[in-house]
């Protein structure tokens, strides 16, 4: 999978990216990352200015349109073949879930971009992006980090990029539930000892404890996954 991210700062992807499971998944070839200075697209070779005042008075600056426009452009000319989808962050987007990162790993390249100031001119919007994705409702100085979380949902995913896939499919919300507890050595820290089921080594009581256990968990801290999680398994029977 290819990913274009089109930044005002490129620096803040340096570290994020080159540790851990993206940095193996580049390595394997598994996933490409471009980041892009939207500065270097601005039709003001002296200044590189790319924001102004937003008309009607409002506080705040908006991205200009002809260096987002541009910059898109170039990725989308570069990336042709592969039929990129441009997605853009902001908290205005669907709230990213596991549904939709798994929905986005069939697309082979994605054009990422991120906004900053106030937000980005509307044109941009209208004509330029396919899908709009906020990762919580809140909201951060721009969209660099939600950048880097849904590049990391994705790759992942993404088979070979972790060395264990069922790590990924025990994660919180892969089937829709979060997840059970878990324990490593020694038996006993603190005064608090390992569940005596998980050292049983009976391998079917102890997924029906870990069912159980996310079960409970997702009924307790989040009724709104749990109801979800529900209403799939009625349209399933």
């Amino acid at each position: 999978m290819f990913f274009d991210i089109l930044t005002l700062f490129p620096g803040m992807f340096e570290g994020a990216f080159s540790d851990s499971i993206i940095l193996r998944a580049q390595e394997r070839g598994l996933i490409s990352i471009a980041i892009r200075n939207i500065r270097d697209y601005s039709d003001d070779v002296r200044h590189k200015t790319v924001d102004d005042y937003p008309y009607g008075g409002d506080a705040g600056m908006l991205l200009k349109p002809q260096p987002l426009a541009a910059a898109i452009r170039d990725a989308v000319r570069i990336r042709e073949a592969l039929q990129p989808k441009v997605i853009f962050l902001t908290p205005q987007g669907e709230l990213l879930n596991q549904g939709i990162v798994e929905s986005l790993l069939k697309e082979q390249s994605l054009i990422i971009l991120c906004g900053r100031y106030k937000g980005i001119d509307q044109r941009i919007r209208d004509r330029y992006v396919d899908r709009e994705l906020s990762v919580g409702d809140y909201v951060v100085s721009g969209g660099e980090v939600p950048a880097m979380i849904l590049v990391d949902a994705l790759t992942r995913l993404i088979p070979g990029a972790l060395n264990n896939r069922e790590s990924a499919e025990a994660d919180s919300l892969y089937d829709g539930l979060l997840s059970y507890p878990e324990y490593t050595r020694p038996e006993e820290f603190e005064g608090m000892r390992v569940p005596e089921i998980l050292l049983s080594g009976h391998h079917v009581n102890i997924a029906a404890w870990k069912k159980e256990m996310a079960v409970r968990i997702t009924r307790e801290r989040r009724p709104d996954l749990w109801k979800a999680f529900e209403d799939k398994a009625e349209k399933k029977d």
